[in-house]
């Protein structure tokens, strides 16, 4: 059975609504969630906090429906980004960027989109897909995105709440699919518009992705967007590590050559 992630649990001022968004999740059936914590440097005092610590929301992480196991809360940062100035946070060794799992950025120009893809240091390019893009999707700079291991991510909701919204959502939908071989992640906008796994994945066909990419869209490439966040933090993504775990019947009294010489 496949593992879905919704990787766009905004964050917001009330925890009590974010808990019960975090249950619906689970209760819909998804293992991985990610509170997004977005930074608009358009408007005034936007700092970069330090991410929810799922301590701080749960004595004990709510089930995943079908699993029999609690659901996984990591931490997302989005910047909205509108001058090449906005981006010089990223390039900085920022610690408080470091302490995020995911990080995405959502560029309002051309050129911007185009330095997101082809330099910035990112897991995921935000796309709106509501309204008349101010420019077309080029087929280089996502090439080159999607050879960094970078995904693409857009909005599902307008699709299933107003006729106008929905032609441009399909339109910009559907221009991008043919490009980015469907390495795109979907999501909600609002926490009363989040779907079931199942549903957002047929909602997918409507954007012209087959349906195993549709599919992969709540699962696969979230997965992957989750990996090139942690080799983005180890050797500049070149290397991926993960501790062995120990067993006890481990003897730590035996040399290592020996050990390996008695599994061989």
């Amino acid at each position: 059975m496949a593992v879905f992630a919704d990787l766009n649990l905004k964050k917001g001022s009330d925890t009590k609504a974010l808990k019960g968004l975090l249950e619906e999740a689970a209760h819909l059936g998804f293992s991985i969630v990610a509170i997004n914590h977005v930074v608009d440097f358009k408007e005034k005092k936007q700092e970069i906090d330090r991410p929810i610590v799922p301590s701080e929301l749960f004595s004990s992480l709510p089930i995943v429906q079908g699993k029999s196991k609690p659901i996984k809360i990591l931490s997302r940062l989005t910047l909205i980004v509108s001058d090449p100035s906005h981006c010089n946070v990223l390039r900085a060794t920022s610690s408080r960027v470091k302490l995020y799992d995911i990080v995405a950025v959502f560029p309002k120009t051309e050129k911007l989109f185009h330095v997101a893809c082809t330099s910035l240091d990112v897991d995921l390019v935000c796309i709106s897909v509501t309204e008349k893009l101010p420019f077309y999707f080029r087929r280089p700079p996502i090439n080159v995105a999607i050879e960094r291991g970078i995904g693409f991510e857009i909005s599902y909701s307008s699709a299933i709440k107003d006729s106008t919204m929905r032609r441009y959502t399909i339109s910009n939908a559907l221009s991008l699919m043919q490009i980015c071989k469907g390495k795109v992640c979907l999501y909600s906008e609002k926490p009363l518009e989040i779907r079931g796994p199942y549903d957002v994945a047929n909602l997918g066909l409507l954007f012209g992705l087959s349906e195993s990419d549709a599919k992969a869209a709540v699962s696969t490439n979230c997965r992957a967007t989750l990996l090139h966040g942690e080799t983005r933090k180890t050797a500049f993504g070149i290397i991926y590590t993960t501790k062995k775990p120990r067993t006890t019947e481990e003897d730590d009294s035996v040399p290592a050559c020996k050990k390996a010489k008695c599994e061989n």
